[in-house]
């Protein structure tokens, strides 16, 4: 089969996100995404693990319905909560016997720093290569075909909590598939915006706010250097209007997300939602709205604004915001107001998946497209003989007695009509 077809899996604190892609020479396509709201993560934690296996099982089978092929593997987005990195500068004979670098020699340096001890607590999420340096010369980019006698390879091995990564696992595999790969969600995310690229005369902030929790990494020198989690979210801004109004919370949410302009000086006093309880009426303004989170808001904002002051201080910094926060108004101006920093809210811009909540998800394809070389392996996400057949022509057969809904169709009826009259 001459394209590769990936499933990458992100289970986030609200909901398991599936996407399929394709890579195709060097193109990449999004065939289909899935998103099903899951009740069994709390702060990382499967609190229910039960209900996240049916969440990814469920996800899995609507997404192989569609493609007409089983999904088998996975990439899995693993959270980057205790994340620890260790660098290490490996330098392997090269084994070749013309003296040229071969992947085979990578695969060895990798080889040897996954030898080092982790600490307890701690699982190894995935080895990086971040430099290679062939006689003298360091580049980022892998030296195949270089003359040399030997190569060193600094590598990063990216760590985080290994009871969640275990658990997620676990629950990838209960719900009958493999795990092709695992990735830290901050570097997946790093790799689907490019972010590493912009740290070589900078640092930058990844702000990742979903429900429940906001994920701050700093990146800088093209690493991934530090993470750490702030137990906060928009549910904790949504909770203050399930307090004051007793809203429903996924109607709060909904509110908070796509009503509230958070960076205006003087909101609108007329209602933006009304609703009824014990046959009377209420409504709510976005003055209101904006009033009754502005508490949690605050206290968000300002925790924020500690963890990042030294990096602030120490030089050119910029923040860029991806995750459910990303649907949030004026979200990026808040937080520059407040940090002094430039910032921008990331968007994929790939078709299909346009949807900042979706970056961790995108960025798996990419972050394992780049270790591909090293796994040595040929392996997709989906069953290849399944796939094949159902792209050829008359593979997917649809039943005689099924109408045929498509525009073009409906088209040439309405022409059709109108010529007889």
């Amino acid at each position: 089969m001459d394209k590769q077809i990936f499933a990458a899996l992100d289970i986030a604190d609200h909901e398991v996100r599936l996407l399929v892609g394709e890579f195709f020479n060097t193109r990449f396509n999004i065939i289909k995404v899935e998103r099903v709201p899951v009740a069994g993560v709390q702060l990382h934690q499967l609190s229910e693990p039960n209900e996240v296996v049916k969440a990814i099982r469920r996800a899995a089978e609507n997404a192989s319905r569609m493609i007409g092929a089983r999904i088998e593997r996975v990439l899995l987005s693993i959270p980057s909560r205790d994340m620890m990195r260790k660098s290490l500068k490996i330098t392997v004979p090269v084994s070749s016997f013309d003296r040229r670098v071969t992947v085979l020699d990578v695969r060895e340096a990798v080889k040897n720093a996954m030898k080092t001890k982790i600490e307890n607590g701690l699982a190894l999420i995935s080895a990086v290569c971040v430099r290679y340096t062939c006689n003298g010369i360091s580049t980022r980019r892998m030296p195949i075909g270089e003359l040399c006698d030997e190569l060193t390879v600094d590598v990063d091995l990216l760590c985080a909590n290994r009871k969640i990564a275990f658990e997620y696992v676990n629950c990838v595999e209960q719900a009958g598939l493999e795990v092709l790969d695992i990735s830290l969600d901050s570097f997946a995310i790093a790799k689907e915006a490019a972010l590493f690229e912009q740290t070589m005369d900078q640092n930058l902030i990844l702000i990742r706010l979903e429900e429940q929790t906001t994920t701050l990494s700093l990146l800088s020198k093209g690493k991934l250097a530090s993470c750490e989690i702030i137990e906060q979210g928009i549910d904790q801004w949504s909770q203050a209007l399930v307090e004051r109004y007793e809203l429903p919370l996924a109607e709060a949410v909904r509110l908070v997300k796509y009503n509230t302009r958070l960076n205006q000086r003087r909101p609108l006093q007329t209602p933006i939602y009304i609703w009824s309880k014990n046959t009377k009426t209420y409504t709510l303004s976005e003055k209101e709205l904006c009033e009754a989170i502005r508490e949690p808001l605050e206290s968000w904002m300002s925790e924020i604004e500690q963890m990042c002051r030294p990096i602030l201080k120490a030089g050119r910094t910029q923040v860029v915001i991806v995750g459910e926060g990303g649907e949030l108004q004026e979200i990026a101006e808040y937080v520059q107001d407040h940090l002094n920093a430039p910032t921008k809210v990331y968007y994929p811009e790939t078709l299909g998946v346009r949807d900042s909540a979706l970056t961790a998800c995108l960025g798996l394809f990419y972050a394992y497209k780049d270790q591909q070389p090293l796994l040595n392996t040929d392996q997709v996400g989906v069953n290849a003989a399944q796939f094949e057949k159902a792209v050829t022509i008359g593979g997917l057969k649809k039943e005689k007695t099924s109408v045929d809904d498509s525009i073009t169709k409906r088209l040439k009826d309405m022409l059709f009509e109108a010529k007889q009259k």
